[in-house]
């Protein structure tokens, strides 16, 4: 194989597409007999990969297998495998120790194994390096080793991996060309860090930038409501200025594979340093607060109208943790829905990209038709902006509408409250 891929999920599927129209010959391994039974019949499991282009990609050779002897030969492995926190609020690296030990018991000089998965500066070097030489082989001297962070947006119709720029960091100097010539054949720009520390530094960089100022504005959210100031509308006009200012947008909470995670990753590395991370700490306890915040708002909306919070019908628009997708990898949604269950409110929802939704031990009953579980609803709170919800059409048919997402925005009604 030109590439074995490890961990055939969001990131490395992906991946595997982008090498596959190349042209580069690509085995993947997963420990998931579900996810490698379902890509060999051409059938897939995430969002941004189509069944069409799993089948194109078979076509094309692509060899998925729970089987770890696919990786003998392999010239380039790269880790994609998940890397969750701890129950110590650090990263739980086991995925990526067994991935290397793994690769360790087929490692041939000459490969490159490259870490893709995010974590803590020195993991590449501290953690992955010690298992691969295991092999007897040296790394920098008989294979080379290199991090390259994913940048995996999930539902982004624009940036993919082959026009994205993909950052590498290598152990040596011919590590890092080589882990750039290897992606250099499918990837538009590839960008060279110093080295292994600074690749992962940059990706933890980039989602703690986002997770802060996200809080940022999930804080000016909560008082800009009692001042009476509309702060969608300034974040509107604060976005005018052609420099100096991103917008962001408030919401619920913070979902996804990244940035209610990664930001711990370097807080974590920082506090075994002995210093605090003040800015991160408290990013995640704002944002944390956030579901809280919203369902205190719903009380708030149902008691302005003469009802009390339980025995309430409450109808939750959006279960994902971001628009038009059907991944739910850490969603606002689900603390809200625990919330409002313990409070005793009767829960229903709507999403078109989910069949069914748990919260703890219980399911929660689907709406399939939107207008007719609006108009049954005595409160409606919109968590994901999906495409499909139609601002005219939730304003004109929801009883009570709590927006947490702005889809309704500059919809004047009583009965609407954006976040």
């Amino acid at each position: 194989m030109d590439l074995v891929v490890i961990g055939l999920g969001y990131v490395g599927l992906p991946l595997v597409r982008e090498a596959c129209r190349a042209g580069l010959a690509v085995g993947g391994l997963d420990l998931d007999e579900r996810v490698v039974a379902g890509l060999s019949a051409g059938r897939s499991h995430i969002d941004d990969v189509s069944d069409a282009e799993v089948a194109a990609m078979r076509e094309a050779g692509f060899t998925p297998s729970t089987d770890e002897a696919v990786l003998d030969g392999a010239r380039t492995v790269v880790i994609c495998v998940p890397t969750p926190l701890s129950a110590e609020g650090g990263p739980d690296l086991t995925a990526v120790r067994g991935a290397a030990a793994t690769i360790a018991r087929h490692l041939s000089s000459g490969t490159l194994v490259v870490l893709e998965s995010t974590t803590y500066p020195g993991t590449t070097d501290e953690v992955v390096r010690p298992i691969l030489e295991e092999s007897g082989l040296v790394a920098g001297r008989d294979f080379h080793l290199a991090f390259s962070p994913e940048r995996i947006d999930p539902g982004n119709p624009v940036f993919g991996v082959a026009n994205t720029p993909k950052i590498v960091g290598g152990l040596t100097g011919n590590c890092a060309s080589a882990a750039a010539a290897f992606y250099g054949k499918f990837v538009e720009e590839v960008v060279q860090a110093k080295g292994t520390r600074e690749a992962e530094m940059a990706k933890l960089l980039e989602n703690t930038y986002r997770h802060v100022n996200i809080a940022l504005v999930n804080e000016m959210a909560v008082f800009c409501h009692e001042l009476g100031i509309d702060l969608w509308d300034a974040i509107d006009c604060a976005a005018t200025k052609p420099f100096g200012f991103q917008a962001f947008r408030p919401g619920p909470g913070v979902g996804g594979h990244c940035i209610p995670i990664d930001p711990n990753y370097l807080s974590y590395k920082v506090r075994s340093l002995g210093y605090p991370f003040r800015f991160v700490e408290l990013a995640q306890e704002i944002n944390d607060r956030m579901p809280r915040y919203v369902v205190e708002r719903a009380q708030q909306l149902l008691n302005r109208e003469g009802r009390a919070l339980k025995g309430s019908r409450v109808l939750l628009l959006g279960v994902t943790y971001k628009a038009d997708i059907a991944d739910q990898r850490e969603s606002p949604a689900r603390p809200v829905a625990r919330r409002l269950a313990k409070l005793g409110a009767e829960l229903t929802f709507h999403d078109p990209h989910v069949d069914t939704w748990r919260v703890g031990d219980a399911e929660v009953p689907r709406s399939t038709d939107l207008t007719a579980a609006l108009e049954a609803a005595d409160l409606t709170i919109v968590l994901a902006d999906h495409r499909d919800y139609d601002p005219a059409t939730l304003t004109r048919h929801a009883r009570l509408l709590f927006d947490t997402r702005g889809r309704t925005r500059g919809r004047a009604a009583e009965t609407v409250e954006l976040l």
